[in-house]
C-alpha cells in the first residue's frame, strides 16, 4: 500500500503524505518519499505542495518501529531517513508545505527542507523534540534546521524540544505564514504557483547557491557522523530511552 498519494493543481503537484494516523517515518515512508521526488523532478511540474491528512503532517520518526525492531530496523532505519529529508532538500523546483497539523521532530525537518511552510495557525506546531526522546538527529537533519532556521534560533529549538504553533511560530521564523485549517492547502498551492512561474533555470540555480554551504558540509561529514549516530542510536541507553518514552507517552496517548 502506497504511503502518499500525489495529486495535481494545475501545474503543481501535490503529494501527501498518508501512512497511518500520524504520518510517522520509518523506512517505507521514507524510501517512498525519496522515489517520488525522483518522479517528480523527470515530471512537468513546476513545483510542489508536501502535505498531510486528517489534521497532522507528520509526528516524526516511528519510535514504536524502533523500539519493535531493535538495532537491525535503526541501521536500515537511519540512511533512509537522511535520503529522505534530502530528497526534499535537493529538489531543484519550489517546494512549498502545506502543514494542516503537526510537524513534530522527523515532521519538522520535513517542513523544514520545504522552501516556504504556511501553517495552519492554532491547530498546528513546530517541534524539534528528538533530544526528550534520548537520541540525536543525524548531521543531514541538523544542516537543514540550520539552512531554514538559522544557528542561533537551532539552538534553544533542539535543546529545549518545544513546540510552537501560531504567532509563536511565525515570529521564530519556523512557518512564513498562517493560515486557517480550510485554507492551509489552497494558500500553499497558490504560493507554490507563484514560485513556479518564475525562470526554473534561475530559480534552480539561486536555491542550489542558498543551500551549497549545508550540502557541502552533509557531503563531508556525514559519513563519520552517520556512523557515530548510529553507534549512539543502537547504544542500550538510547534503546531504553525510545522504550520509556513509547510506553510513557505514545502508548498513554493512544
Amino acid at each position: 500500500m502506497s504511503s502518499t498519494t500525489l495529486e495535481t493543481a494545475g501545474e503543481v503537484a501535490v503529494l501527501r503524505l498518508a501512512h497511518g494516523k500520524a504520518n510517522a517515518l520509518d523506512t517505507e515512508l521514507c524510501t517512498e518519499l525519496v522515489s517520488r521526488f525522483g518522479e517528480l523532478q523527470a515530471s512537468s511540474c513546476t513545483a510542489v505542495v508536501l502535505t498531510g491528512r486528517d489534521g497532522i503532517f507528520s509526528a516524526g520518526v516511528d519510535l514504536r518501529r524502533l523500539d519493535d525492531g531493535g538495532p537491525g530496523y535503526v541501521r536500515e532505519f537511519l540512511p533512509a531517513l537522511s535520503d529522505a529529508f534530502l530528497a526534499v532538500f535537493d529538489f531543484p523546483r519550489p517546494v512549498v508545505a502545506a502543514l494542516n497539523g503537526h510537524a513534530i521532530a522527523g515532521g519538522a525537518v520535513l517542513a523544514a527542507a520545504c522552501d516556504r511552510r504556511v501553517l495552519a495557525g492554532e491547530r498546528a506546531g513546530i517541534g524539534v523534540t528528538e533530544l526528550l526522546v534520548g537520541v540525536p538527529f543525524p548531521l543531514t537533519a541538523l544542516e537543514i534546521l540550520r539552512c531554514a532556521f538559522g544557528t542561533s534560533a537551532l539552538r534553544g529549538l533542539v535543546y529545549l524540544g518545544a513546540v510552537h504553533d501560531g504567532e509563536d511560530a511565525l515570529r521564530l521564523g519556523l512557518a512564513d505564514e498562517l493560515s486557517d485549517q480550510d485554507t492551509v492547502l489552497p494558500r500553499a498551492i497558490d504560493l507554490a504557483e507563484r514560485l513556479g512561474s518564475l525562470g526554473a533555470d534561475a530559480f534552480g540555480h539561486t536555491k542550489a547557491q542558498l543551500h551549497r554551504p549545508f550540502i557541502e558540509r552533509i557531503g563531508e561529514q556525514r559519513p563519520g557522523d552517520d556512523a557515530r549516530v548510529e553507534k549512539i542510536w543502537t547504544s542500550d541507553e538510547a534503546l531504553a530511552s525510545i522504550s520509556a518514552y513509547v510506553e510513557r507517552v505514545l502508548k498513554k496517548n493512544g
